[in-house]
C-alpha cells in the first residue's frame, strides 16, 4: 500500500472537500459548528510559511487520513501551551491499516521544518502518541461533556 503524506495547500479540489466533511462530522456538529464555519476554518490552514498547516495522507490519491499542526487548540484549560497537533484522524474505512501509524512519522519532521521546538496534544487516547515520541504530562479537564478529563501529551523536537 503506498501512502503519499502530503502539505495541503488548495481547497479547489476533492482532497479539500473530503477533510471539511470529516471535521465537519466529527467535531463540527458537536460543537454546534455549521459546515460553512470549519470550511472557512480549514481554508486558513493551508498556509506553506506559517501555522497552521494540514497534513494529508493520500491512496491512490484519494485523502484516507490527516492532521494539523497548529498555534491554537480549544484546550480552554490550557491557553499557555502552544503549538499543537490537532485533528489527528483516519478515515473509518482506512482504520487499522497502518495509515495513523504513517501519518504520525511525518509529525516530527514537518514540525522542525517549520522551526518548531515542541509540541503538545490532548487526547483520550492512552499508549498511543507514546510510540511516536511524545510524553505524557498530566490529566487535563477539557471541560467537554464526552469526555472532561483527557491526557496531554508533549514532543521535543530538536535541533
Amino acid at each position: 500500500m503506498k501512502v503519499q503524506i502530503i502539505r495541503l495547500e488548495d481547497s479547489h479540489n476533492e482532497i479539500f472537500t473530503k477533510i471539511c466533511e470529516w471535521n465537519y462530522n466529527w467535531w463540527g456538529i458537536r460543537n454546534h459548528k455549521s459546515f460553512e464555519e470549519v470550511k472557512c476554518n480549514l481554508e486558513y490552514s493551508l498556509n506553506t510559511e506559517r501555522l497552521p498547516q494540514t497534513y494529508v495522507a493520500l491512496l491512490e490519491n484519494k485523502p484516507v487520513g490527516m492532521y494539523q499542526i497548529s498555534m491554537c487548540e480549544d484546550l480552554e484549560s490550557r491557553p499557555d501551551l502552544y503549538p499543537w497537533l490537532i485533528n489527528v484522524y483516519v478515515d473509518e474505512a482506512y482504520r487499522g491499516k497502518g495509515i495513523g501509524k504513517m501519518l504520525l512519522n511525518t509529525v516530527y519532521d514537518n514540525a522542525k521544518k517549520l522551526g518548531l521546538k515542541e509540541l503538545y496534544l490532548y487526547t483520550k487516547h492512552n499508549g498511543l502518541y507514546e510510540k511516536f515520541g511524545f510524553t505524557f504530562v498530566e490529566e487535563v479537564k477539557t471541560f467537554k461533556e464526552d469526555s472532561p478529563i483527557e491526557r496531554l501529551y508533549h514532543l521535543d523536537i530538536k535541533e
